[in-house]
């Protein structure tokens, strides 16, 4: 339990590190001469670099432990803030990004394979979980509103230059307070010894990644990042001044306020991640298209609704990831989840920058996230076919 506080604490820092970027990134880019479509390439390429990152982070948190790379992703993760605090054209802060982008990209794999290395009981990994989804919260509710302040105080090179000496001295911490936990040795099949029977897959693991975990369930994170990128271009774009910086920082804040409603509902935690992951995400779609669709509410309710939704949906997925993965290769299970994350984060902001003056992009987040839906439950129609499957021939 010390070291998940421990975790938990590098990463409430982290978080509010990085959140506090989310509402001053797109006016810095327009103070700079970017227009909105090359914001939205921006802010794709940031995801879009976390896959070569998310790949090499599955098999090397796997092999060398988390440890390390929370360090260095968060200690080069800073070093690019001070670099982008002397930035003077749009195309220097577009290759930074995509620097940030990568080294970035191990952070998250290698933080929740710790965690889920911590217990192999499975419901005291789902808290873990939640803890998780908690703490990114807490940090995501004050501190775009902060960064936003910050900026309109000391201005927008001075504020990464703070934001990036933080991380650094975080790494700096982490590297003497985190420790590593060695995986679980995988046990033997049931009734078998280590023998040729033993180690051959069985049937229903044809077309599942490894670990067991069928991709259609990846639909559902590429969908809600997707979603979550339409949103993170769209509110920034409200204007130009710092008023309207600090503006939606607040917003942003009060997404992050509803998920923090949802989360603190520990009771949830008992339901099937199942069934949390597949309502979460239907009521998410529905808040987008209620958003896009303009309904008779202010739009801080709606997003304080889709808050609360974000906050059934985030730590549902890794849950239902962690009990279908059979306690095996987390490094590569949560590698396989970030990249899915980088995919849809990637695909939001771009198409929300292409085609913002055809349709509303949150028409856009409805799409893609009433699609997830439709699959997700043919993902549980197909392992339940599989399991009847497996039991008729093993018994």
């Amino acid at each position: 339990m010390k070291a998940a506080i421990w975790l938990y604490l590098f990463l409430f820092v982290a978080f509010f590190d990085l959140h506090a970027q989310y509402p001053i990134l797109t006016p810095f880019a327009i103070s700079l001469g970017a227009a909105p479509s090359f914001i939205g390439l921006m802010m794709g390429m940031y995801s879009i670099t976390h896959l070569p990152g998310n790949i090499a982070a599955g098999y090397s948190v796997d092999r060398f432990g988390s440890r390390i790379f929370i360090v260095l992703s968060l200690m080069f993760a800073g070093i690019i803030l001070l670099f982008q605090a002397h930035v003077s054209n749009p195309w220097q802060l577009l290759v930074l990004r995509s620097f940030s982008g990568f080294v970035l990209a191990f952070l998250s794999p290698a933080c929740l394979a710790l965690l889920a290395r911590m217990t192999s009981d499975l419901a005291k990994q789902g808290k873990l979980m939640a803890g998780n989804g908690l703490v990114h919260t807490l940090a995501s509710v004050i501190s775009p509103a902060a960064g936003a302040l910050l900026v309109a105080q000391i201005g927008f090179s001075t504020a990464f230059y703070a934001l990036g000496w933080i991380l650094i001295g975080t790494s700096i911490c982490a590297l003497f307070f985190i420790r590593d936990i060695p995986a679980l040795p995988e046990a033997p099949a049931a009734g078998k010894g280590a023998g040729p029977e033993a180690l051959k897959p069985a049937p229903a693991a044809a077309n599942q990644p490894e670990g067991g975990i069928p991709w259609l369930v990846y639909a559902l994170p590429i969908a809600t990042s997707c979603a979550q990128g339409i949103l993170s271009f769209e509110l920034p774009l409200m204007g130009t001044g710092k008023d309207s910086i600090l503006t939606t920082g607040l917003l942003f804040s009060v997404v992050s306020l509803g998920a923090l409603i949802t989360l603190s509902m520990l009771f949830l935690n008992r339901l099937s991640p199942f069934m949390r992951t597949l309502w979460g995400a239907l009521l998410l779609a529905i808040l987008y298209y209620g958003i896009a669709a303009g309904v008779p509410l202010p739009l801080a309710v709606m997003l304080l609704l889709l808050g609360m939704a974000k906050g059934i949906v985030l730590p549902a997925i890794p849950t239902l990831l962690i009990e279908q993965s059979g306690g095996k290769r987390y490094g590569r299970t949560f590698s396989i989840l970030s990249i899915a994350y980088s995919i849809g984060a990637f695909l939001g902001p771009v198409l929300a920058g292409q085609l913002r003056d055809q349709l509303s992009p949150y028409y856009i987040a409805f799409l893609v996230l009433m699609v997830a839906v439709s699959i997700l439950p043919f993902y549980r129609k197909n392992r339940t076919y599989r399991s009847n499957t497996h039991f008729s021939r093993t018994g």
